[in-house]
């Protein structure tokens, strides 16, 4: 096993595996001179996308940065995916974030204002 955490899972690796079937359809339709070859494979790449995102919104992806050495497995899940990551893009996507960040906050203080804009001159 490696020393380090390198992201192997379940939505990483299918991820991959879509995007690469993609690939290799759109490859066969430039070599066939084929636009609906082209256009089908681009179709999979953007699925092996979708499929990675429902992934890890289901808790079979990682959150950002490194994670505990116990949950290196490729069969451990994200039991924290449903609240959403702080500052995960994918999260944020799909309306998870404000809700992460909101449960961060330090019981008993009350959240802080956004700072109010500037007055346009």
């Amino acid at each position: 096993m490696s020393l380090y955490d390198e992201g192997h899972t379940i939505a990483g690796w299918t991820g991959v595996a879509v995007a690469t079937t993609g690939c290799a359809v759109a490859g066969w339709g430039v070599c066939a001179a084929s636009a609906a070859g082209v256009a089908g494979g681009l179709v999979v790449v953007a699925g092996g996308v979708l499929v990675t995102w429902a992934l890890h919104l289901t808790g079979w992806g990682k959150p950002p940065g490194v994670r505990p050495r116990e949950q290196w497995s490729l069969r451990s899940r994200d039991t924290q995916a449903r609240d959403g990551h702080p500052g995960c893009a994918g999260c944020r996507l799909a309306g998870r974030g404000r809700r992460s960040a909101e449960r961060v906050a330090v019981p008993g203080k009350a959240a802080a204002e956004p700072a109010p804009l500037p007055a346009a001159e």
